[in-house]
């Protein structure tokens, strides 16, 4: 039987042009190779699985113009994990190292994750060395954590800024893989997996291997991935809105009932009707629509939505959404704290036709 290779180490980036949403990082560092102003001190920040340490390995490689398999690469390129090896000694012994020259290549590079995790002996023990690196060595520091590094080390590091990925980039860069594995996908199940991983391409990656490893006919569809993620079909929400439209308050504590007899959580569900009901607010002007990071075949349905829904109708409902979500977990029945919020949203409508009615009385009289 053939060995399984996640996708995330099957399909990693083997130069800049195939890393996903960092063109800002990757275009600086092709021109700083190119010009030769590459610093010796680099801090790459930014959340997880969003390319930090996948971007060192490549750089490493193309200053010593190595290929993926080159055997100078163990030689040259030394790998530090900073969350288990953060003690003085440890960065004593990388010291050490740093002082003799590379036997392959021009450059030894050394990349240390989780740089945050040293101590604060260990950092001021690295000072003098990062401030004066020998001409062959460079250094990558790697971080999700920023704001715990010392100033003495920023100070000293030209500092990269990763972004976290975008929706419709990884759930791009899904369908290249899913088309190289022959894996049949529904676009909606690949960008609900892209939303689900939050701006992080190794854990869409890993998602991703999780559905088609659930599915017995390796067809990734929207309905496996709810199933499977435990997430709420966005129908309900459609659904739900609909019957908060129409001031059906039985029918939307009745859609609760159901959605909570399915194993959902309350909480999940009121968070997510404030995110649905947000999509319909920014449906509603063509200038905001692309704020709305849905699939292309769900925005027609939220724009049918939108236009019956008026815009007093869903600033009101956010508002009382959000109040119910930031009170959620201090309530001593949360299943009444959410039917209540539901009641409140269902009187929208009739409380702003009474308001215009006031209001044209008063201009009557006047």
């Amino acid at each position: 039987m053939e060995k399984f290779v996640v996708s995330a180490r099957k399909y990693r980036p083997k130069g800049f042009d195939e890393v996903v949403g960092q063109s800002h990082i990757t275009t600086t560092l092709k021109n700083a190779i190119d010009n030769n102003q590459l610093a010796q001190a680099l801090l790459f920040c930014g959340p997880r699985g969003v390319g930090k340490t996948t971007c060192a390995r490549i750089l490493a490689r193309m200053i010593n113009d190595f290929d993926e398999s080159h055997d100078g690469n163990a030689l040259n390129i030394f790998e530090l994990d900073a969350a288990s090896n953060n003690s003085v000694d440890d960065i004593r012994n990388l010291i050490d190292q740093v002082r003799y020259p590379p036997q392959y290549g021009k450059y030894k590079v050394y990349i240390i994750d989780e740089v945050h995790m040293l101590s604060t002996q260990a950092f001021n023990a690295f000072l003098k060395t990062l401030e004066e690196p020998p001409p062959y060595a460079i250094f990558i520091l790697a971080t999700t954590e920023k704001h715990k590094i010392i100033p003495t080390i920023l100070s000293r590091c030209q500092i990269f800024d990763f972004n976290r990925i975008q929706v419709n980039d990884i759930a791009d860069h899904l369908k290249q893989i899913a088309d190289r594995e022959s894996i049949k996908y529904e676009d909606e199940a690949l960008h609900l997996i892209s939303q689900k991983a939050d701006g992080a391409l190794r854990d869409a990656l890993s998602i991703f291997d999780l559905i088609v490893t659930f599915s017995s006919d390796r067809n990734v569809t929207y309905q496996s991935t709810i199933s499977n993620l435990h997430i709420l079909d966005y129908e309900y929400y459609f659904k739900m809105v609909d019957h908060l439209l129409s001031e059906d308050m039985s029918a939307a504590l009745l859609t609760f009932d159901e959605i909570l007899k399915q194993g959902f959580d309350g909480h999940n569900f009121i968070v997510g009707l404030s995110e649905h009901l947000r999509n319909l607010m920014v449906s509603k002007d063509n200038t905001t629509i692309q704020l709305m990071e849905v699939p292309d075949a769900a925005k027609a349905k939220y724009a049918e939505q939108a236009n019956k829904s008026s815009l007093s109708f869903l600033l009101s409902a956010l508002n009382i959404a959000n109040k119910c979500d930031l009170s959620y977990k201090g309530a001593k029945n949360q299943r009444l704290h959410v039917e209540l919020a539901l009641m409140k949203l269902a009187h929208i409508n009739a409380a702003v036709s009474m308001s215009s009615s006031s209001a044209d009385e008063v201009k009557k009289k006047v």
